[in-house]
């Protein structure tokens, strides 16, 4: 497998379990919160895009899938467009009350963008610097697998809360 087929197969991963946390999901689960510090399911998988469209948009060269096709508008948040939900509090974090079917969408639409990208990803593409700010400086690869990573992290949140939110009847909060 080349590397543009492997990054491919890490953001499939990523997809299918967005998928599996959202579909059938009852809407009152989105907003499920163990504690009133928690994040909900809606969140996460709003955040974990949006971190996604925002980095691989920035590498990509390209504007975000959240601006671009209007995502912003559709889950009409009281953030900046630029906004991922870094730092979020739980008031901020109770304010993202989309539908599993918009959250799916956005999410397509990312992967979509992402999947474009990094297909015509190779070797040497890796190591390229895409973030100066750090010491040693961030590449293409560091940069993708920190997406990865983040994102898979914060699915495995969303499908732990999906089923403590299943198993209390949502009686969490």
């Amino acid at each position: 497998m080349d590397v543009a087929g492997l990054l491919a197969d890490a953001f499939d991963r990523i997809r299918e379990e967005v998928h599996a946390v959202l579909d059938g999901v009852q809407q009152g689960y989105l907003t499920f919160q163990p504690d009133h510090d928690s994040n909900t399911i809606a969140w996460l998988v709003w955040h974990l895009t949006r971190i996604q469209d925002d980095h691989v948009a920035a590498v990509a060269g390209r504007g975000q899938t959240w601006i671009v096709d209007g995502w912003n508008e559709r889950f009409r948040l009281p953030f900046d467009d630029s906004d991922t939900g870094y730092g979020h509090g739980p008031k901020e974090v109770l304010a993202v009350t989309a539908t599993s079917e918009v959250l799916t969408g956005y999410h397509d639409a990312v992967h979509h963008a992402t999947m474009q990208f990094v297909r015509t990803l190779d070797d040497a593409a890796l190591d390229r610097v895409v973030d100066e700010r750090w010491d040693p400086p961030v590449t293409l690869a560091v940069r993708l697998v920190s997406v990865i990573s983040d994102d898979l992290q914060h699915v495995g949140q969303a499908a732990y809360l999906r089923g403590l939110a299943e198993r209390t009847d949502g009686a969490g909060r």
